[in-house]
């Protein structure tokens, strides 16, 4: 296999995944489909427990003590609250959402947009911030093979059916997220090498769980957080471990 097949077939299950979604989606009564993201939302915290749960990584820890991490995360929150307030990052994601449903869609109508572009942002958030996205790419990059990334495959593909089955065709839009993320990873890990310790995965691991906490509250409709302006939370967390590890 070569070096990406992982993401291209991550970004075919999406895609058929999507379409499947879409055929089904409109045969289901509102009530079930809110049910249905409901349901997402829960899996969703879920998976954000079991990624926040690497803030015990012994590893982590030992290299910059045992209350530090809990404060990494905090200050990479933060800051990365704030450098992804001022990029506007969640206006440019919504941005990019609806000029592909004017391209895709365009003869969609507000309420059509609105949901494409919920679906878009969504689906990008879910299916590029958890630790599969980073862990599985830089794997692959390395030449360690693509065995993560397919497990994560088959996952995004069963979320897939069941976003676009509330959302539409902005799950399916959601691919090229997949595409430029994930491939930039595996580039990434191809030209660097094994370039994160296992400290720094657990704090990029642990701030991508609080992140997906934050997708799961939107998907419940608890609180529409801005997930995409605390985005360069995910560089930064590494950046502080190492900062930390080498001031102690």
């Amino acid at each position: 296999m070569f070096i990406g097949f992982g993401t291209l077939v991550n970004v075919v299950t999406v895609l058929v995944g999507a379409t499947i979604g879409v055929l089904v989606g409109h045969r289901l009564p509102d009530r079930t489909r809110t049910v249905v993201t409901d349901a997402l939302g829960l899996v969703t915290l879920l998976i954000a427990a079991t990624s926040a749960a690497a803030i015990g990584n012994d590893a982590w820890a030992e290299a910059v003590g045992d209350s530090a991490p809990l404060l990494i995360v905090l200050g990479a929150l933060l800051v990365g609250g704030i450098v992804g307030s001022l990029l506007r990052l969640e206006d440019r994601l919504e941005g990019l959402g609806g000029w592909l449903q004017r391209r895709l869609m365009p003869k969609d109508g507000s309420g059509g947009r609105a949901r494409f572009i919920e679906g878009f942002v969504t689906s990008s958030l879910i299916f590029c911030t958890g630790p599969l996205t980073i862990l599985g790419s830089i794997t692959e990059g390395i030449g360690q093979g693509p065995d993560q990334l397919l497990l994560k495959s088959a996952l995004d593909g069963f979320a897939a059916i069941a976003f676009a089955a509330s959302f539409g065709w902005g799950v399916a839009a959601a691919s090229l997220a997949v595409l430029t993320i994930q491939g930039s990873l595996t580039a990434l890990g191809a030209l660097l090498g094994d370039f994160l310790s296992e400290a720094e995965l657990a704090a990029l691991t642990t701030t991508g769980g609080l992140l997906l906490v934050g997708v799961a509250l939107r998907l419940l409709a608890l609180k529409p957080v801005k997930v995409a302006d605390l985005l360069p939370a995910l560089v930064i967390a590494p950046v502080l471990t190492t900062a930390v590890a080498h001031w102690i």
